[in-house]
């Protein structure tokens, strides 16, 4: 089967892939946004491949998400695969699209952190391992509005079987009118909102430090977080905090409104969280914050869908009152130094997590997308 690295020109053909299966579509200034990824600038990389009819239109595709990483003073890239669509009839195509993904030049690691049941298998065809060893099939989820929670599995029971397109027909389910105002935060004392993301920031100062550590980060540089916060397909803004402690930062998070389907109840997925070596407890401060105002923002649950042992250990407690999901090994890594293997320090922001995520949709009494991105309230970060 012909595959080729996608151009411009096949977006349209690639949301009608998206659409057949019920993945979100991106706009023509969201596929261009992608384009603009600096780490896949850096390293010469495609967004992705596509498997092509004869034509040369694109009859399946694999997305190619690379990111830096610092490991002291090391520069490292990776690469994430995302949207592997497959269509019935082309079965097969798959092979060639990873075969060509793990074939990419310049890389310390080529991995998915979100594969599902379904395709799970396949990736030990083409030598990568489920990744963590000890918490590979494992995602962890603390429900915060039960009966939301509860109407949407009745409608995976009624309707699971239901096509993508069906689905739609069928119109968005579990809305919540609070998804949209802006939360109202009650945010613990050491605890407060990170909106500056300039060099020259208090965040740029945890950045730094962070990045001295001994151990393998995904780049979480104020610059890279413009970039990732520049996504015009985004409904609502993300979610940013910071645990501040004697007048500096000493951990982050990020937290995005997602729904994962027309018959699922908003969610509130942290898609970053990480401290700094001497601030481990700093994880569970932020995520129990999450947490208590997830309700306020219209989320039915809060979910953390990549974990390591270094993660659940920080969390503590909360990780024991999690609800355990997922159950299949959805983080599968080739990663070609054992050495980097130890030291990486992955959270879902190393994934695709922060750039597949579905967001609810916008109300359509809204003029455009930016009308709905009412500001979090809640103490802000301070120079």
């Amino acid at each position: 089967m012909p595959v080729r690295p996608i151009v411009r020109s096949d977006y349209d053909a690639l949301n009608r892939l998206h659409r057949d299966v019920g993945w979100p579509e991106r706009s023509q200034a969201g596929w261009r946004w992608l384009e603009d990824n600096p780490a896949r600038g850096s390293v010469q990389a495609p967004t992705g491949w596509v498997v092509t009819d004869g034509d040369d239109a694109p009859a399946a595709m694999l997305g190619n998400f690379v990111q830096s990483f610092v490991h002291g003073p090391r520069r490292l890239y990776g690469a994430t695969g995302f949207s592997i669509i497959v269509p019935a009839e082309r079965k097969g195509a798959s092979r060639p699209l990873i075969r060509t993904f793990l074939k990419q030049p310049g890389l310390f690691a080529r991995y998915t952190f979100n594969a599902n049941a379904r395709s799970a298998p396949l990736y030990g065809l083409f030598g990568l391992k489920p990744w963590p060893d000890q918490t590979h099939a494992l995602k962890l989820s603390w429900v915060t509005d039960r009966t939301a929670c509860a109407q949407g599995r009745l409608l995976r029971g009624l309707l699971g079987r239901t096509s993508a397109r069906t689905a739609a027909r069928l119109g968005e389910m579990l809305m919540n009118p609070r998804l949209f105002r802006g939360p109202d935060l009650r945010l613990p004392t050491q605890v407060v909102v990170l909106n500056d993301l300039s060099d020259g920031s208090p965040y740029a100062d945890f950045w730094a430090r962070l990045s001295q550590e001994d151990r393998l980060l995904a780049d979480r540089s104020p610059a890279t977080l413009r970039w990732r916060l520049a996504d015009p397909d985004r409904t609502t803004p993300p979610l940013l905090l910071a645990c501040v402690r004697q007048g500096r930062i000493v951990a982050a998070a990020m937290a995005q409104l997602t729904k994962t389907s027309v018959i699922e109840p908003p969610c509130l997925d942290i898609v970053d969280v990480v401290a700094l070596d001497g601030a481990p407890d700093a994880v569970a401060v932020l995520t129990r914050a999450l947490i208590d105002n997830a309700t306020g923002m219209g989320a039915a649950k809060v979910r953390l869908q990549m974990v390591t042992p270094r993660l659940l250990t920080a969390l503590g407690d909360l990780a024991l009152q999690a609800r355990k999901e997922g159950g299949w090994g959805h983080c599968h890594a080739i990663v070609d130094d054992p050495a980097l293997a130890a030291a990486w320090a992955p959270t879902p922001f190393d994934g695709d997590y922060g750039i597949c995520a579905r967001h609810p949709p916008a109300p359509k009494t809204r003029r455009s997308p930016s009308a709905a991105q009412a500001a979090p309230r809640g103490r802000a970060a301070k120079a």
